[in-house]
């Protein structure tokens, strides 16, 4: 189930801080920064969960990177 949770959230966050900020540099660095204080904390400490992190953050920045380039073209 966590894993499941790892491979959805990171990118859910990104798009959500993007749609805030209208800057998706700045909502994958809130995410960043939720995943690292997530790390040092110890809520995740198996390497496959921080792999589908990393992997679900850069699948969210991708997909912010285009809604914002969209939305500046309309």
């Amino acid at each position: 189930m966590w894993f499941v949770l790892a491979l959805i959230v990171p990118a859910l966050l990104v798009i959500l801080f993007t749609r805030v900020t209208y800057n998706h540099y700045v909502g994958t660095l809130l995410t960043v920064a939720l995943l690292v204080a997530s790390y040092v904390k110890g809520y995740t400490d198996q390497l496959y969960e921080i792999v589908a992190d990393l992997a679900s953050l850069i699948v969210g920045f991708l997909y912010a990177k285009q809604m914002v380039e969209k939305q500046k073209q309309s």
